[in-house]
């Protein structure tokens, strides 16, 4: 097969989006840069469809991003005009501040301000001269992340370009102010938006202690979304700086938050990170909490009183036994499932536990399933429960009870197995499946002597 006739497959692979063709087409020698019957790269297809698979696979096989096209764009520039963050990142490629002339970086950066500053239905109206009114759906952008999908007479765009020009930015080292930045990840108040969680990781990526002075500022910031996002930030920089240094100063700034905060949500993310460091007046800021209203806080009180290396005080366990009866579902779980080795308190968890199976919600009688297999408690009551739960409609609860019975060599556990039904491919390095593996095992084997 000659080469024109791979380029002809890779055409029409990228059309059908099979990323997975276009990287064995071009392992076989297909041309990055084959162009589609109007004379445009490949790329700029995968760019067009959002393809952010295709798009990725092509710049990883050659394609050429700053080619140069018959109306003075590149592939890159579409792609940061498209406004697919994702997109964007997979076309941006290696070094482009010094693969780029300042002009081509000047020019990328004021095309993405521009649809930033001006909005992208403005800009839409701009182009298109449409004066009805714009259509906007929420589409996924990547992985994780959310964006507006614009649309206006002929054209639409995705709106991500406030994240585009946050990139462009960190690309060119161009060190944007903080403040400027944050009210950028903000604009939308969602974590998951492509502005917010961008802004998160570049800032986090910032390693400056003039950087995280002037994020973590913003925890006294009137408008909530400010703070939400510093809670975001110091998550995201944990996946790049465990030094001692800032681990303390973090601890010490969140154990003064957790004393400060007045939002009920906001103090209850602020505990959920407070609690994956460690200081030593932990325990002091659960009991504080341990009777807020809002129960979005209690749940995370128990793992504020359950610290691995510190003994628990008898003023901790009893705020754990009352949490233990609360009457929100997932703080009664929490309070079980974080006292779980506490010898002491195993009868009152295995109380609460068996009350959460018969929860009228699906949702916390799986959880207290799954915390029942595992305890150590090994009595009737608990194998008991166990067995009840294996007329559920939900295969994994039946799959959670049927583990349980297992660990425990129960002799229900052959007719467990059996009601648990077939378990698909995705099961096949599940901790559950395989104890229940190990058990007909060992029955067949001692069958067999």
């Amino acid at each position: 097969m000659g080469e024109t006739e791979f380029d002809s497959l890779l055409r029409s692979a990228v059309r059908a989006g099979d990323a997975e063709a276009v990287r064995d087409l071009l392992e076989r020698g297909a041309d990055p840069d084959a162009v589609d019957a109007e004379g445009l790269p490949v790329l700029c297809v995968a760019v067009a469809a959002c393809d952010e698979a295709v798009a990725e696979a092509l710049v990883e096989g050659g394609a050429d991003v700053d080619r140069v096209l018959p109306d003075g764009t590149t592939p890159l520039w579409r792609a940061v005009d498209g406004g697919s963050s994702a997109v964007f990142l997979a076309v941006l490629g290696n070094e482009p501040r010094l693969r780029l002339s300042e002009t081509a970086r000047e020019r990328l950066l004021a095309l993405a301000r521009d649809w930033y500053e001006t909005g992208a239905v403005e800009v839409l109206r701009r182009r298109t001269g449409a004066s009805g009114p714009a259509t906007t759906v929420r589409v996924q952008d990547g992985e994780y992340d959310w964006v507006e999908l614009v649309s206006l007479g002929d054209l639409n765009v995705r709106a991500g370009h406030g994240a585009i020009l946050t990139s462009l930015e960190w690309a060119f080292r161009i060190l944007t102010p903080v403040d400027e930045l944050i009210a950028r990840g903000v604009d939308r108040y969602d974590e998951d938006h492509v502005n917010w969680s961008t802004v998160c990781w570049i800032l986090s990526q910032r390693r400056s202690f003039e950087t995280w002075s002037a994020v973590v500022a913003h925890r006294h910031h009137r408008d909530v979304a400010h703070r939400r996002f510093v809670v975001d930030y110091l998550r995201a920089r944990g996946f790049f700086d465990s030094s001692p240094y800032y681990g303390k100063k973090e601890s010490e700034l969140l154990a003064a938050w957790a004393a400060e905060e007045t939002d009920g949500e906001m103090l209850a993310k602020v505990l959920d990170a407070f609690t994956g460091h460690e200081h030593p007046g932990q325990e002091a800021i659960g009991l504080r909490h341990c009777d807020h209203p809002d129960p979005r806080v209690r749940r995370e009180v128990p793992y504020a009183l359950s610290t691995d290396d510190v003994p628990r005080s008898p003023a901790a366990r009893a705020a754990l036994l009352t949490l233990m009866r609360d009457p929100d579902a997932e703080v009664r779980l929490r309070a079980c499932t974080a006292s779980m080795r506490d010898d002491d308190l195993l009868p009152e968890i295995t109380r609460a536990l068996l009350l959460l199976t018969e929860d009228a919600d699906a949702d916390p009688r799986a959880a207290a399933a799954a915390a029942l297999a595992s305890s150590r408690d090994r009595t009737p009551a608990v194998a008991d429960a166990l067995a009840v739960l294996l007329d559920e409609d939900d295969q994994i609860l039946r799959l959670e009870a049927a583990y349980g019975l297992a660990l425990r060599d129960d002799p229900r556990t052959a007719e467990a197995i059996e009601r648990v039904g077939p378990l698909g491919d995705d099961f096949e390095h599940d901790h559950r499946a395989y104890e229940l593996g190990r058990w007909r095992w060992r029955k067949e084997k001692a069958a067999a002597e």
